[in-house]
């Protein structure tokens, strides 16, 4: 038996934690019930968010409505009166009428109750207009607009698509409606009924309580028992009994309808055999209305007893009552009779009854269908009698609003559910019912539904709990009188001493480090379970903040990787690096630290989680002066921040900037210049409009002022402007097609005729690295941009943004047009070029501008030749608060473009000569433009005669070379090699794509191309792989003057290095790789299955061991190979020198997606102190080692996404350039 009506909380019910045991999730889904709020109902503590709901409260089913309408045990009837014919000629002048006889009823909706010996005013209707309310409900009553969206939940036809819940819910209104307001009216005085709505539907239901008859019900039952226990010689005692009241009938009959005034001796032989004299009988006639009196019997001194008949004149006030009063009392006994005759027809089948002119007709199924408790509504019978008959749990059935007679799993859960949308304020209360009756069905060895189970579990992991499971966090929290706290938990606690109370219980369970998990989890359910029982927001708040994740201090120590005798001061430090390296887990690695700080209860490690100081740490943030300053965010910029530092650290380009620091953009005079001025200059390999230059220019100028900043401020960051930030992130044509769609045609920039004509000489399209002419109506980079995303295949280049998806129109930068040399017409060069581009690794941006990411395609292009299929479009650009909305922006590589566009643009001198995109005057160009040879050379003996011994031939500038990261195990010059020497195939016929450097640029950027195309899965995603590289890279191998003898031998190592390791990744990481372990597994499984009968195959196994053993044979012989040929590669060039650059700026992408991550850069310390290194994060410059800088990032989602070498003797970078006074005041 259970312990409790709350349930047994010992009981291997509470053991269970697994949906396993418990059957399939989602019970409640299969519930019919609709209007359910899942967040009121999990937050069904907060009083506001009821009192906004106005939910109506509990209810209750059908079933239990019929027995709240009445009692169960009685039936209701309807009665219909036909008037008496008369009984006598011609009829007295008082007979009762048709109506009076109608009216005698006392409402048409009246129904009689034999065992109460009276009335219930009892209708329902389907309206979505209620009856007029006497007074104000105390609770809310349900949602009018819901219920008029059904006529009801239960019937045929009354709802077309299938119900939405299994049945009613009905709320009670108690005396809610005046019976004399109703239509028509009850007209027997004041009457109050009782109101029941379905919150679900627009039934409503309206009753009254017993209406009395003429005769009280107590003293019916005792005439009847008084005439059953003497009965008559010749009747049965029932039979007695009807005799009895038939012999009062008749007499009501003569008053009413034979007008008898005569009195009625009750003495006489035939009036004591019909009915008899005593206390009883002469009750029922005082109620009546017949009086006694005693009258003398002739002329003798004997009185005799007599009843004397009232008077029924309606004329008079007294007639008028006494005849209303009897037609009521002869319209009940009528039907009493009826109703007892047949109820009792075996008792009295020997007697004769009297003719009754009242029918009475059962109406139980008729009203019980109308509020949807009829058995063939819902049935009865499914619940096992050992239950039917249990009465501790009669409370649980009466409070979740039905019976046990109806009782499914089903109808069980609908009425916890309705009871918990209706209610939420006990909500509790409810569920601790629901857990009662599945608490006995266990301990009584009934068959619980797995569905049934399954609820229990659902509403347990939605925090769910019992009167005892509160009792029980209580003391788990420490309260209660011989508990740790000595006080209960009452009203008087408040939420301040609970929250320390709980504190303190998590802070002593670490004192058994065995157990600790367990109980932080059980004194968090604790806090939370009297949070909401209090209703307490402060609680949850406390709760919510601090209850961890349940981490063990075990697994705390290792997700920071330190051991347990860390001490403070480096368990900081190395918190703080983990959260800089893996910001995505800063949550978990905060959690562990602050379950350190409770195991070793220290208050440096809570502060400095509270804070984000150290107060224990005394060292004084760096601000000498000759520290770099850092740059504050303005909303997901530190993209923006990387490139304006690594700017900064270019002296030349700096110097340049510097000489506009002065200048007033306002005081711009755009009239200085000319058409003519404008047509003789080019920036990108096209004309510039007078906005643009203006709008450079204005940049320009708001950079020379950061970069003034940077060198003189004293704080230890500086904040870019607003503006700055905007022209930097979105495009001059982007701008004014923002502009035109808002002005709707209106010609919003300064442009000429002239400057809006395209005159530029035509593109070639032999141009590996420079976007088509029909492109260039924007500036265009010339080898694509730098910092992260291509268009779609230009040089196999794709997006790595910050933060936030990201944007992606085209982004300006310088371009030069090339020029042109071919053994062969230009015209078949450029169609074979422009064929080999289509599949090249390096093929120009011919994408929408839309593209979003893009994938690397050099891999593919190189192994099978195939052209990628184009990438499915990008969904609508959208919007979001979190980021810097400058119409449209930009990702990191149209960033730096579009600033490099408006550097040279803004530089530009109108006064000399006319430039052109080789022009090296310009500062841009200077820097960071090379030149490169192309070279498109025949593969096969067997092309047509046309195209077999053409070499196909052009030069451009270049401003950075671009290296495919996609496999693990290459160093920087195995993807430089790639980019250098290409297939591509062109017309079907496979080609060779030879690129050279002519002239070696003064900063050489190297693009790293994360972001690739998983083709399996359509996705774009970010290439992890680690790509190793030193301080100083030689390019003498890659120049054009390299020694052809040493270059075709490379040529021939490549060849077979490349082989080898495509064996090695088809192997272990191609389709369906790794082989061997394949192998190994099936062999293991093989030989010890025993789920299939297989008849043993010694032989297959050991075939399958031995291909095991050849591809690890394989395996490792290739590996030798390569290092071997790697090796070789580089003794070929060991002693080429003479082309060294040195490394000076890293720039880091962190994050595991290509849509969003951190940004920061490495700059090396030069030219004074090479071994330095500083890091750039935004507002924070720290020094760092170059082991940092060149660490292995394996494992790690921070990579270089590029890479920038500086020509060695060449004096172009001076990173800190910070002015100090002291070295003014040694001067002086």
């Amino acid at each position: 038996m259970p312990s409790n009506t709350w349930g047994d909380p010992n009981n291997e019910w509470e053991n269970l934690d697994t949906f396993d045991s418990w059957g399939e999730t989602g019970i409640a889904r299969k519930i019919k019930i609709d209007g359910r709020d899942e967040s009121e109902e999990l937050h069904w503590y907060d009083s506001s968010l009821r009192t906004w709901k106005a939910r109506p409260g509990p209810g209750v089913l059908p079933p239990l409505l019929a027995d709240m309408l009445h009692d169960p045990d009685h039936a209701l009837y309807s009665v219909s009166a036909q008037p008496h014919p008369p009984l006598v000629s011609p009829p007295p002048s008082h007979t009762p009428s048709a109506d009076e006889v109608r009216t005698a009823i006392p409402h048409p909706n009246a129904y009689f109750c034999r065992e109460h010996n009276g009335w219930v005013l009892l209708l329902w209707k389907s309206s979505t207009v209620l009856p007029p309310l006497h007074r104000n409900p105390e609770t809310p009553l349900p949602d009018q607009n819901r219920r008029k969206r059904t006529a009801s939940c239960v019937g045929d036809g009354e709802q077309p698509s299938g119900p939405s819940n299994m049945t009613h819910h009905w709320h009670r209104y108690e005396k809610a409606v005046d019976a004399t307001k109703l239509n028509p009216p009850y007209v027997y005085g004041e009457l109050l009924l009782d109101l029941y709505i379905c919150c679900q539907c627009s039934m409503y239901c309206l009753v009254s309580d017993v209406i009395p008859g003429v005769i009280p019900a107590p003293l019916v039952k005792e005439f009847t028992l008084d005439k059953i226990g003497h009965p008559a010689i010749d009747k049965t005692p029932k039979a007695t009994a009807v005799a009895a009241w038939e012999t009062v009938l008749t007499i009501i009959d003569n008053r009413l309808w034979r007008d008898e005034t005569r009195a009625l001796p009750v003495g006489r032989p035939r009036f004591q055999t019909k009915i008899g004299w005593n206390g009883h009988v002469e009750q029922v006639f005082q109620v009546l209305g017949f009086p006694t009196d005693k009258l003398a019997q002739g002329d003798s001194n004997t009185q005799e007893l007599t009843l004397q008949p009232p008077p029924i004149d309606p004329s008079t006030a007294e007639g008028k009552a006494s005849r209303t009063k009897l037609l009521r009392a002869w319209v009940e006994l009528s039907a009493w009779l009826a109703i007892y005759e047949k109820a009792n027809k075996e008792a009295m089948k020997d007697y004769n009854p009297i003719v009754l002119h009242v029918r009475a007709d059962s109406e139980r199924d008729l009203y019980q269908t109308a509020i949807g408790a009829h058995v063939s509504q819902l049935s009865r019978g499914h619940l096992p009698d050992v239950l039917a008959s249990y009465t501790a749990l009669e409370p649980s059935w009466k409070t979740l609003g039905m019976t046990p007679s109806t009782y499914t799993w089903e109808l069980l859960a609908f009425a916890y559910l309705a009871q918990c949308r209706c209610d939420p304020a006990n909500t509790m209360t409810y569920f601790a019912h629901l857990l009662t009756i599945v608490n006995t069905m266990l301990s009584l060895h009934v068959n619980v539904p797995g569905e049934l189970q399954g609820l229990i579990v659902e509403e347990r992991e939605r925090y769910r709990f019992t009167p005892e499971d509160y009792a029980n966090a209580a003391r788990l929290l420490g309260f209660g009188r011989d508990n740790d706290l000595g006080v209960e938990l009452d009203g008087e606690v408040d939420d301040d001493f609970i929250a320390q109370a709980w504190r303190s219980a998590r802070q002593r369970a670490w004192q058994d480090f065995s157990d600790v998990a367990r109980k932080r989890a059980q004194l968090n359910d604790a806090l939370k379970i009297v949070a909401e029982q209090r209703g307490s927001e402060a609680l949850l708040k406390v709760w919510s903040e601090e209850k961890g994740s349940g981490m063990s201090p075990e697994t705390a120590y290792q997700t920071l990787y330190v051991p347990k005798d860390v001490d403070e001061t480096m368990l900081l430090t190395v918190f703080s690096m983990r959260v800089e390296d893996q910001p995505s887990q800063s949550e978990r690695m905060r959690e562990a630290l602050s379950v350190i700080a409770e195991v070793t209860n220290s208050e440096r490690l809570r502060q400095f989680l509270a804070t984000g100081n150290d107060p224990g740490d005394s060292t004084v943030i760096n601000i000498s002066p000759e520290m770099p300053r850092g740059l504050n965010q303005l909303g997901n910029t530190c993209y923006l921040n990387s490139l304006l530092q690594y700017f900064y650290t270019i002296k030349d380009l700096r110097a340049a900037i510097a000489s506009l620091a002065t200048a007033d953009a306002k005081s711009f005079d755009e009239k200085k210049f000319t058409d003519d001025d404008l047509k003789r200059h080019r920036v990108g390999g096209r004309l510039v409009t007078r906005r643009e230059i203006m709008r450079s220019k204005k940049f320009v100028n708001l950079l020379a002022d950061l970069f003034w900043n940077l060198e003189f401020c004293e704080t230890t960051a500086v904040t870019p402007a607003i503006e700055l930030a905007k022209l930097a992130l979105v495009t001059s044509q982007d701008e004014e097609e923002d502009e035109t769609s808002d002005k709707a045609g209106t010609d919003s920039s300064n442009d000429t005729d002239a400057t809006l004509v395209d005159d530029m000489a035509p593109r070639s399209s032999f141009d590996r690295s420079s976007p088509p002419a029909t492109q260039l109506q924007s500036p265009k980079s010339p080898t694509g941009s730098v910092l992260g995303k291509r268009s779609r295949d230009r040089d196999g280049e794709s997006a790595m943004d910050v933060d936030t998806p990201a944007h992606t129109p085209p982004g300006p930068s310088a371009l030069s047009p090339p020029t042109m040399k071919a053994s062969g017409s230009g015209e078949e060069a450029a169609s074979f070029i422009e064929n080999a581009i289509g599949s090249s690794s390096k093929r120009p941006a011919t994408s929408d501008p839309d593209v979003e990411m893009q994938e690397d395609s050099s891999s593919q292009a190189a192994g099978n030749g195939k052209v990628p299929p184009p990438l499915p479009p990008r969904k609508a650009r959208q919007t979001d608060d979190s980021v810097m909305m400058f119409g449209r922006q930009h990702d990191v590589s149209e960033c730096m473009d579009n600033c490099m566009f408006q550097i040279e643009t803004a530089l530009l001198d109108f006064q000399g000569m006319a430039t052109s995109d080789d022009d090296k005057t310009s500062p841009v160009k200077r820097l960071f433009y090379g030149k490169k040879r192309q070279r498109l050379l025949s593969l096969s003996l067997n092309e047509d005669p046309l195209h077999q011994s053409s070499i196909h031939e052009k030069e451009d500038l270049f401003s950075h070379l671009h290296v495919n990261v996609a496999d693990e195990g290459f160093d920087l010059y195995d993807g430089l090699a790639r980019y250098f020497d290409d297939v591509v195939e062109v017309g079907g016929q496979k080609k060779r794509m030879e690129v050279s450097i002519v002239d070696p640029p003064p900063l050489l950027q190297v693009q790293l191309q994360r972001v690739q195309f998983n083709r399996e899965t359509q996705q774009a995603y970010k290439s992890q792989a680690y790509v190793k590289f030193g301080e100083t890279i030689y390019l003498d191998r890659f120049l054009d003057s390299a020694n052809p003898e040493k270059k075709a031998r490379s040529k021939t190592i490549y060849t077979e290095l490349t082989a080898a390791r495509d064996r090695v990744q088809r192997l272990t990481q191609g389709k369906h790789a790794p082989f061997a372990s394949a192998f190994a597994n099936t062999v293991d499984y093989l030989s010890k299955q025993t789920a299939i009968n297989l008849p043993p195959d010694d032989e297959l196994l050991v075939s399958l061991s031995s291909e095991e053993s050849l591809i690890e044979e394989q395996l490792r012989t290739d590996r030798e190979k390569m290092a071997t040929l790697k090796q070789q590669i580089e003794d070929t060039w060991k002693d080429e020198t003479s082309a060294a650059y040195e490394l000076t700026s890293v720039f880091i992408h962190r994050g595991s997606s290509p849509s969003w991550g951190h940004y920061f850069f490495y700059s090396r310390n030069l030219p004074d102190r090479p071994d330095e290194w500083f890091k750039y994060n935004d507002s924070d410059v720290s020094a760092v080692s170059k082991d940092e800088v060149l660490a292995d990032t394996t494992g790690s989602t921070a990579n270089p996404y590029m890479l920038v070498f500086v020509r060695k003797g060449v004096d172009v970078i001076d990173t800190v350039h910070r002015f100090n006074p002291d070295t003014l005041q040694e001067e002086e």
